[in-house]
């Protein structure tokens, strides 16, 4: 199995421009290249199936180019509704700053020959309208960027002559890449085919038909409800980690549903083939012991958060299903119940009427018969006394105190 019949397997591959010629290609080293907009200062989840692209052929051998867009980030990709909203140069360049932090922890930046991160800015920032349509702008036909679906989509509602234009300005970052640094492969998310093909076309019509490139995309890495990861989609799980904590990453990953879990691994982890199809295997025959997910989860913890976030992440996964939760700190306690329901304790109550306050419980008789049932823990440690006051003696840190009832229901009460 090749390269690309590798990737085939994975579901990695949707469009090739040269599906022959990029195989025979990469039968010797070549230089590869992926474009993220810096439109916030963090990339997430749903990025990192390209970004474990580049990991890939670095790994197998080839030279690669992550390209923050410090030029086409202040237009932005046109998006298939409405327009994008404009951010300053001074937002732009800290955004770069952090993308280029996040993706040096992923590639390999020790030796040039092997991997860099560009930003186009430096090569599209001082160029003039002048320029841009006399060198660039002649070579795009209207029609043939009507057809894209980028701009077709938004035909009916409106797009500005800026976002139409960030198609001419991405082809010309192929253009500078080839010439500069002898790039001829871009990948990219199926949602990027038409700015890759406008790149192998502005290649092709200023450096003659005897220069190849070629474009290959993957699908898009969706949720497990179908949802796009997106920087305006809502909750996301981010690449920065204060953004999103090392528990919270690893539990993204090992709720992922069985139906959707074995196509996450082939994409996204970079374990051999065999171990996948045995992962695989196991969520048919041993669905309940889970271990493709925390196969995965273990593994993108790892790559993101180190393995100090794995072991924390795996800390307080186990205290919260069974443990001492005065082991945890109070930070790592707020981690792991972020989502737990909350009741601010402003002085001394007697244990049944914070039940009820609370919210814990629905009356006094119902708060009574969770205390002499053994059904409540305080920090951990059950109590049948009716009379058990809390304070903030009783808190952990001086600041929280744990409830859990039951087995899996758990609050917090903040001390005032």
């Amino acid at each position: 199995m090749d390269f690309i019949e590798e990737l085939q397997w994975r579901g990695l591959v949707k469009d090739v421009t040269d599906i022959d010629g990029l195989r025979e290609r990469l039968k010797q080293p070549a230089t590869v290249y992926c474009g993220f907009d810096p439109t916030a200062d963090s990339l997430h989840v749903g990025h990192m199936q390209q970004i474990l692209l580049l990991k890939r052929y670095q790994e197998a051998g080839h030279r690669v180019i992550a390209l923050c867009g410090g030029a086409t980030g202040m237009i932005g990709d046109p998006r298939p509704t409405t327009e994008r909203s404009m951010q300053s140069l001074d937002t732009i360049r800290d955004n770069v700053k952090a993308l280029e932090e996040q993706l040096s922890r992923f590639i390999n930046l020790k030796d040039a020959s092997k991997g860099v991160i560009l930003n186009n800015y430096d090569w599209l920032g001082s160029l003039s309208m002048l320029e841009f349509l006399r060198d660039y702008g002649k070579h795009f036909n209207v029609n043939y960027m009507l057809a894209k679906d980028t701009i077709s989509s938004r035909l009916s509602t409106g797009i500005s002559f800026t976002e139409f234009s960030y198609t001419i300005l991405q082809a010309m970052d192929w253009l500078h890449l080839y010439q500069n640094e002898g790039c001829e492969i871009q990948i990219g998310g199926s949602d990027q085919w038409g700015n890759l093909t406008s790149g192998s076309e502005l290649v092709r019509k200023i450096m003659g038909d005897k220069h190849k490139v070629y474009g290959i995309t993957s699908p898009l890495i969706n949720k497990a409800d179908g949802s796009k990861f997106g920087k305006s989609e809502g909750e996301n799980i981010w690449l920065n980690t204060e953004y999103t904590n090392a528990y919270d990453f690893y539990q993204f990953w090992f709720n992922t549903p069985d139906s959707e879990i074995v196509d996450y691994l082939k994409r996204l982890s970079l374990r051999p083939i065999s171990e996948i199809e045995s992962l695989a295997e196991a969520v048919v025959n041993e669905p309940h012991m889970r271990a493709a997910q925390k196969a995965l989860a273990e593994e993108l913890t790892i790559l993101v958060h180190t393995q100090a976030g794995l072991d924390q992440a795996l800390n307080i996964t186990q205290v919260l299903f069974g443990g001492d939760i005065k082991t945890l700190s109070v930070a790592e306690i707020e981690m792991g119940l972020k989502d737990a329901p909350k009741y601010v304790l402003e002085s001394a109550k007697n244990i049944v009427d914070l039940l009820v306050d609370a919210k814990i419980a629905s009356s006094k008789r119902e708060a009574r018969e969770f205390v002499s049932n053994n059904a409540i823990a305080i920090n951990g440690d059950k109590t049948t006394d009716l009379d058990f006051v809390l304070d903030r003696s009783v808190a952990l840190g001086d600041k929280l105190i744990v409830i859990k009832r039951g087995k899996r229901n758990y609050y917090i009460i903040e001390i005032a």
